[in-house]
Protein backbone atom coordinates (compact mmCIF):
# COMPACT_ATOMS: atom_id res chain seq x y z
CA UNK A 1 0.00 0.00 0.00
CA UNK A 2 0.95 3.72 -0.71
CA UNK A 3 1.99 6.15 2.04
CA UNK A 4 -1.18 7.39 3.18
CA UNK A 5 -0.35 11.27 2.23
CA UNK A 6 0.29 9.54 -1.03
CA UNK A 7 -4.07 8.68 -1.06
CA UNK A 8 -6.28 10.35 -2.90
CA UNK A 9 -8.77 12.13 -0.45
CA UNK A 10 -11.20 9.72 -1.17
CA UNK A 11 -9.09 6.74 -0.97
CA UNK A 12 -7.92 8.18 2.91
CA UNK A 13 -11.10 8.53 3.51
CA UNK A 14 -12.40 4.98 2.16
CA UNK A 15 -9.38 3.77 4.37
CA UNK A 16 -10.34 5.51 7.77
CA UNK A 17 -14.03 4.07 7.03
CA UNK A 18 -12.95 0.70 6.81
CA UNK A 19 -12.48 -1.97 8.75
CA UNK A 20 -8.96 -1.84 8.96
CA UNK A 21 -7.40 -0.33 12.24
CA UNK A 22 -5.59 2.12 10.49
CA UNK A 23 -5.73 5.02 9.16
CA UNK A 24 -7.73 5.71 12.70
CA UNK A 25 -7.71 8.75 14.86
CA UNK A 26 -4.13 9.25 15.43
CA UNK A 27 -3.81 9.95 11.70
CA UNK A 28 -6.61 11.72 11.02
CA UNK A 29 -5.77 14.03 13.99
CA UNK A 30 -2.62 14.84 12.30
CA UNK A 31 -4.18 15.18 8.96
CA UNK A 32 -6.38 18.02 10.77
CA UNK A 33 -3.44 19.80 11.71
CA UNK A 34 -1.49 19.95 8.70
CA UNK A 35 -4.71 21.26 6.97
CA UNK A 36 -4.94 23.63 9.61
CA UNK A 37 -1.56 24.63 9.35
CA UNK A 38 -1.92 24.80 5.57
CA UNK A 39 -4.80 27.08 5.99
CA UNK A 40 -2.38 29.89 8.07
CA UNK A 41 0.17 29.59 5.63
CA UNK A 42 -2.52 30.43 2.74
CA UNK A 43 -3.54 33.37 4.77
CA UNK A 44 0.14 34.45 5.15
CA UNK A 45 0.49 34.18 1.22
CA UNK A 46 -2.71 35.45 0.47
CA UNK A 47 -1.18 38.95 2.55
CA UNK A 48 3.16 38.59 0.39
CA UNK A 49 2.61 41.34 -2.23
CA UNK A 50 -0.06 43.25 -1.35
CA UNK A 51 0.68 47.01 -1.23
CA UNK A 52 -1.63 47.69 1.91
CA UNK A 53 0.36 44.85 3.77
CA UNK A 54 3.65 45.77 2.80
CA UNK A 55 4.50 46.58 6.59
CA UNK A 56 4.16 42.87 7.26
CA UNK A 57 5.82 41.58 4.10
CA UNK A 58 8.95 40.04 5.69
CA UNK A 59 7.22 38.77 8.59
CA UNK A 60 4.50 36.87 6.90
CA UNK A 61 7.34 34.97 4.52
CA UNK A 62 9.14 34.61 7.63
CA UNK A 63 5.59 32.54 9.18
CA UNK A 64 5.01 31.09 5.52
CA UNK A 65 8.55 29.07 5.80
CA UNK A 66 7.74 28.11 9.56
CA UNK A 67 4.75 26.77 8.42
CA UNK A 68 5.86 24.98 5.52
CA UNK A 69 7.72 22.75 8.04
CA UNK A 70 5.03 22.07 10.96
CA UNK A 71 2.48 20.83 7.29
CA UNK A 72 4.83 18.43 6.39
CA UNK A 73 5.61 17.37 9.96
CA UNK A 74 2.10 16.86 10.82
CA UNK A 75 1.91 14.94 6.73
CA UNK A 76 4.33 12.87 7.58
CA UNK A 77 2.79 12.08 10.99
CA UNK A 78 0.01 10.67 10.04
CA UNK A 79 1.99 7.49 8.29
CA UNK A 80 3.71 7.44 11.52
CA UNK A 81 1.37 7.30 13.36
CA UNK A 82 0.02 4.20 11.17
CA UNK A 83 3.69 2.50 11.58
CA UNK A 84 3.70 2.73 15.12
CA UNK A 85 0.52 0.91 15.54
CA UNK A 86 1.33 -1.75 12.96
CA UNK A 87 4.43 -2.33 15.31
CA UNK A 88 2.18 -2.92 18.28
CA UNK A 89 -0.24 -4.70 16.50
CA UNK A 90 2.45 -7.18 15.61
CA UNK A 91 3.68 -7.96 19.12
CA UNK A 92 0.58 -9.20 20.29
CA UNK A 93 0.78 -11.75 17.44
CA UNK A 94 4.36 -12.93 18.90
CA UNK A 95 3.82 -16.54 20.59
CA UNK A 96 3.06 -17.34 23.98
CA UNK A 97 3.42 -20.73 24.58
CA UNK A 98 6.13 -20.31 27.00
CA UNK A 99 7.23 -18.30 30.27
CA UNK A 100 10.09 -16.74 27.68
CA UNK A 101 8.27 -15.93 24.97
CA UNK A 102 5.44 -14.53 27.18
CA UNK A 103 8.22 -12.29 29.28
CA UNK A 104 9.02 -11.36 25.09
CA UNK A 105 5.65 -10.80 23.90
CA UNK A 106 4.82 -8.81 26.57
CA UNK A 107 8.06 -6.30 26.60
CA UNK A 108 7.47 -6.06 22.55
CA UNK A 109 3.95 -4.65 23.50
CA UNK A 110 4.84 -2.41 26.01
CA UNK A 111 7.44 -1.17 24.07
CA UNK A 112 4.94 -0.50 20.90
CA UNK A 113 2.33 1.00 23.22
CA UNK A 114 4.76 3.59 24.28
CA UNK A 115 5.69 4.08 20.45
CA UNK A 116 2.14 4.35 19.75
CA UNK A 117 2.00 6.90 22.03
CA UNK A 118 4.98 9.09 21.52
CA UNK A 119 3.58 9.75 18.15
CA UNK A 120 0.30 11.36 18.89
CA UNK A 121 1.74 13.27 21.51
CA UNK A 122 4.30 14.78 18.75
CA UNK A 123 1.51 15.56 16.94
CA UNK A 124 -0.09 17.61 19.52
CA UNK A 125 3.02 19.41 20.71
CA UNK A 126 3.16 19.88 16.59
CA UNK A 127 0.05 20.98 16.44
CA UNK A 128 0.34 23.16 19.39
CA UNK A 129 2.60 25.71 17.18
CA UNK A 130 -0.01 26.30 14.87
CA UNK A 131 -1.61 28.98 17.00
CA UNK A 132 1.16 31.88 17.24
CA UNK A 133 1.13 31.59 13.73
CA UNK A 134 -2.97 31.48 13.12
CA UNK A 135 -2.72 34.37 15.63
CA UNK A 136 -0.36 36.28 13.47
CA UNK A 137 -2.32 35.65 10.17
CA UNK A 138 -5.47 36.53 11.76
CA UNK A 139 -4.19 40.19 13.08
CA UNK A 140 -1.99 41.12 10.99
CA UNK A 141 -2.69 39.09 7.48
CA UNK A 142 -5.07 39.83 4.52
CA UNK A 143 -8.52 40.75 6.01
CA UNK A 144 -10.95 38.95 3.07
CA UNK A 145 -8.58 35.50 4.45
CA UNK A 146 -9.34 36.10 8.17
CA UNK A 147 -12.15 33.19 8.01
CA UNK A 148 -9.32 31.19 6.80
CA UNK A 149 -6.93 31.80 9.56
CA UNK A 150 -9.72 31.32 12.43
CA UNK A 151 -10.15 27.61 10.83
CA UNK A 152 -6.79 27.38 11.46
CA UNK A 153 -7.13 27.89 15.24
CA UNK A 154 -9.70 25.69 15.19
CA UNK A 155 -8.61 22.69 13.40
CA UNK A 156 -5.24 23.29 15.74
CA UNK A 157 -7.07 22.73 18.64
CA UNK A 158 -8.87 20.12 17.15
CA UNK A 159 -5.81 18.38 16.17
CA UNK A 160 -4.15 18.71 19.82
CA UNK A 161 -6.75 17.37 21.89
CA UNK A 162 -7.96 14.84 19.35
CA UNK A 163 -4.57 13.15 19.09
CA UNK A 164 -4.45 13.71 23.28
CA UNK A 165 -7.10 11.40 23.15
CA UNK A 166 -4.92 8.42 21.98
CA UNK A 167 -1.98 9.18 24.41
CA UNK A 168 -4.31 8.98 26.67
CA UNK A 169 -5.87 5.54 26.05
CA UNK A 170 -2.11 4.03 25.64
CA UNK A 171 -1.37 5.41 28.88
CA UNK A 172 -4.26 3.23 30.30
CA UNK A 173 -1.97 0.53 29.55
CA UNK A 174 1.52 1.25 29.89
CA UNK A 175 2.56 -0.39 33.08
CA UNK A 176 6.31 2.11 33.55
CA UNK A 177 4.19 4.83 35.98
CA UNK A 178 7.11 7.09 35.63
CA UNK A 179 6.16 7.08 31.86
CA UNK A 180 2.88 7.60 32.54
CA UNK A 181 2.96 10.35 35.07
CA UNK A 182 5.72 12.31 33.12
CA UNK A 183 3.50 12.30 29.82
CA UNK A 184 -0.04 12.57 31.86
CA UNK A 185 1.57 15.90 33.16
CA UNK A 186 2.58 16.88 29.57
CA UNK A 187 -1.08 15.83 28.37
CA UNK A 188 -2.62 18.28 31.00
CA UNK A 189 -0.41 20.99 30.08
CA UNK A 190 -1.07 20.65 26.07
CA UNK A 191 -5.11 20.48 26.54
CA UNK A 192 -5.16 23.61 28.49
CA UNK A 193 -3.05 25.73 26.10
CA UNK A 194 -4.83 24.64 23.10
CA UNK A 195 -8.36 25.83 24.33
CA UNK A 196 -7.00 29.05 25.81
CA UNK A 197 -4.68 29.67 22.57
CA UNK A 198 -7.78 28.94 20.63
CA UNK A 199 -10.42 31.39 22.10
CA UNK A 200 -7.99 33.93 22.41
CA UNK A 201 -7.73 33.83 18.76
CA UNK A 202 -11.84 33.50 18.38
CA UNK A 203 -12.55 35.92 21.02
CA UNK A 204 -10.37 38.73 19.68
CA UNK A 205 -12.19 38.33 15.62
CA UNK A 206 -16.01 39.78 15.27
CA UNK A 207 -16.19 37.06 13.08
CA UNK A 208 -16.39 34.23 15.46
CA UNK A 209 -17.10 35.87 18.46
CA UNK A 210 -20.58 34.06 19.03
CA UNK A 211 -18.30 30.81 19.93
CA UNK A 212 -16.56 32.48 23.09
CA UNK A 213 -19.61 33.31 24.69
Amino acid sequence: MAELKELTIAQFIDATASDAPAPGGGGVAALAGSLGMALAEMVANLTIGKTKYADVEEEMRSLVAEAEMIREELLSAVQKDHESFTAYMEALKLPKDTEEEKAVRKEAMQNGLKEATAVPLFVAETSAKIFSIAKEVVEKGNKNAVSDGLMAAMLARTAVLSALLNVKINLGSIKDETFVAQLAAKVEALEAQARTCEQEILAGNELSVSFTK
